[in-house]
């Protein structure tokens, strides 16, 4: 008789995990090929209308400086080479081409108010849109929702201008925020995490929408969005969820 299968060892599973560079040129140049992979997804699932669309990654050594897709540009289109480098003022430092620089201004603003963000995904989505236009918060009422369960803001006017530092405060400690009128901006400690955090948040938008539109959805209680949270809500899981994503982006560029 064959022998009967046994339990591989949990030690010898693979699992992936953010990488540890030992350079600093290591780490920006991997930053640079995700926040590239980023924005080509982004534009693939059609998060993107005209040119006001931006991600911001912090570069690794000059952290008042950030790279950034160039104005004007598709995402679908960019690689590692097309971005630019550009200082807080919004100066470009590296690369051929203009900044967004009213976008860019409220990058830089929560950049500086969140030392720890690495990057920040501000772009247009149909239903992070239609949210904000009903001035509302992500509701708890699906698991990928109660990622964000306590854990998101909400800028509650519209004054037909960008007030970066407003903005900045708005978001606080938060890993998004709805900006009313606006659509969605979100944060993460790398851009794998914060690009997953804006599509995770843009479909929990769209489940919110449909249910309403359905019928009166039911919320998850408190203690069982906190712990869903606990579980699924960290920068890491985030980064974990994305992976197949940016296979499926890198697998097809």
């Amino acid at each position: 008789m064959p022998d009967q299968p046994v339990p591989v060892p949990v030690e010898r599973l693979g699992f992936e995990m953010p990488p540890v560079h030992d350079t600093v040129e290591a780490a920006r140049a991997h930053r640079k090929e995700r926040l590239a992979g980023a924005l080509r997804l982004l534009g693939r699932l059609g998060y993107e209308d005209g040119v006001g669309g931006q991600i911001t990654a912090r570069d690794p050594e000059f952290e008042d400086c950030y790279w950034v897709n160039p104005f004007g540009r598709a995402f679908t289109t960019l690689t590692v080479d097309d971005l630019l480098l550009v200082d807080g003022d919004g100066r470009v430092l590296r690369g051929g081409r203009r900044v967004n620089e009213l976008a860019f201004a409220v990058h830089a603003a929560v950049h500086r108010a969140r030392p720890g963000a690495v990057a920040v995904v501000r772009t247009q989505a149909p239903y992070g849109r239609a949210l904000a236009a009903l001035g509302e918060l992500l509701a708890p009422i699906s698991q990928e929702a109660c990622a964000f369960y306590e854990d998101h803001a909400l800028l509650d006017e519209f004054t037909g201008a960008d007030d970066p530092g407003r903005i900045a405060h708005a978001l606080g400690p938060y890993k998004a925020l709805v900006l009313r009128n606006r659509g969605l901006l979100t944060v993460g400690d790398s851009v794998d995490a914060a690009a997953w955090w804006f599509i995770a948040a843009e479909r929990a938008a769209q489940v919110q929408l449909i249910a309403r539109a359905a019928g009166k959805p039911v919320p998850i209680d408190h203690r069982a969005a906190v712990a869903t949270r606990e579980r699924f809500g960290s920068d890491l899981a985030a980064w974990v969820s994305y992976q197949p994503l940016r296979e499926e982006v890198a697998s097809t560029s």
